[in-house]
């Protein structure tokens, strides 16, 4: 019976847990977070925090020559194609990706920038009026949500992005957003984001809207005032 005790209690070899997280990554289709990989043990065989960590880093080192890489974003870490072999395996879908409007990528990036947002607010900054298509898209696709309402007559919606914005986008925080000191910066980081959108199925991306008119000062972009009353649930 002691003989079988220690079997069982026996720590896992640095390499089993390695293969252990590399066949979850492979498996899990979404990003992993060191939490869960450690729930993927029992309580008589998990490794430490740091031997995942190291584990991870194994990993990481044995993608360098290889068309894949794990990356770190906000939700955890995820096996991805290297963005350089991007041109060849996007040849793997027949279909065209959808182009999203220029409206509906501007005001991603002003959620992104000037979360939170209400829709009147990027409405004053673009200085046209936001499609309702354009909203429900980017809540569909779990890129931006409602964190809560301003305390203003009427209690607008306000909206910031998601953690899977920033997976989606390959980013661990909003840190590395890029700089945007003017707003002709705005046009830019639109396109940058087309570029990285995969194709999708929805309808609802086709919006209305190439000619828009950019009456806002540049100032308009810097940070949210935090002077604004919001009410967050």
């Amino acid at each position: 019976m002691g003989a079988n005790l220690i079997d069982t209690t026996d720590k896992l070899s640095a390499n089993k847990v390695k293969c252990i997280i590399e066949a979850a990554l492979l498996t899990v289709g979404k990003p992993l977070d060191i939490d869960r990989m450690l729930d993927l043990f029992d309580e008589f065989n998990r490794p430490t925090r740091q031997d995942v960590r190291s584990a991870i880093d194994k990993i990481t080192k044995s993608c360098s020559n290889r068309g894949f890489e794990l990356a770190k974003v906000s939700s955890g870490y995820r096996f991805q194609v290297k963005q350089e072999f991007s041109p060849w395996i996007s040849k793997l879908w027949e279909e065209r990706p959808q182009r999203y409007s220029r409206a509906l990528l501007e005001t991603l990036a002003l959620i992104a920038y000037r979360q939170p947002i209400t829709r009147g607010d990027i409405e004053d900054i673009r200085g046209v009026a936001v499609s309702s298509n354009i909203m429900k898209t980017l809540i569909e696709r779990s890129w931006v949500r409602v964190v809560g309402h301003k305390d203003v007559p009427g209690r607008p919606a306000m909206y910031a992005t998601t953690k899977q914005f920033l997976d989606y986008f390959n980013m661990q925080s909003l840190d590395q957003l890029p700089p945007l000191s003017e707003i002709r910066d705005l046009e830019a980081i639109s396109l940058e984001i087309e570029k990285q959108i995969e194709p999708v199925n929805d309808s609802s991306e086709n919006e209305e809207n190439s000619d828009y008119e950019m009456s806002a000062d540049p100032s308009e972009l810097s940070d949210f005032n935090d002077d604004d009353d919001i009410s967050v649930h």
